[in-house]
């Protein structure tokens, strides 16, 4: 079976690219290898092989910490933004963590 090639031209921040090839090349493969084995994958699975997800927000990644830190849950108030507000006074262990780290 014979199979015709095609280029095909993208654009790409530079610095994503030379990481990229690093990695690629300890892999003992180059950019048209893993392009082509990404394009198979997707036509293999009809759909992009991952799941592309959005950052959690400031206020998600501090409910991240405090559940890992198994810090005890407390209600805590918002302001009209949704924005947490953590009173100095009610929780100051909390507090000194959320300005201290």
């Amino acid at each position: 079976m014979i199979t015709t090639k095609e280029n095909l031209n993208i654009k790409i921040d530079r610095s994503v690219k030379e990481a990229a090839a690093q990695l690629l090349a300890n892999m003992g493969l180059d950019h048209t290898t893993a392009i082509e084995m990404y394009y198979r994958q997707i036509i293999k699975e009809r759909r992009l092989p991952f799941q592309p997800e959005a950052s959690l927000t400031l206020d998600e990644q501090i409910i991240a910490v405090i559940k890992s830190k198994n810090i005890p849950l407390i209600n805590l108030e918002t302001n009209e933004k949704g924005q947490i507000i953590i009173d100095k006074n009610k929780h100051p262990d909390l507090y000194d963590w959320a300005v201290n780290g």
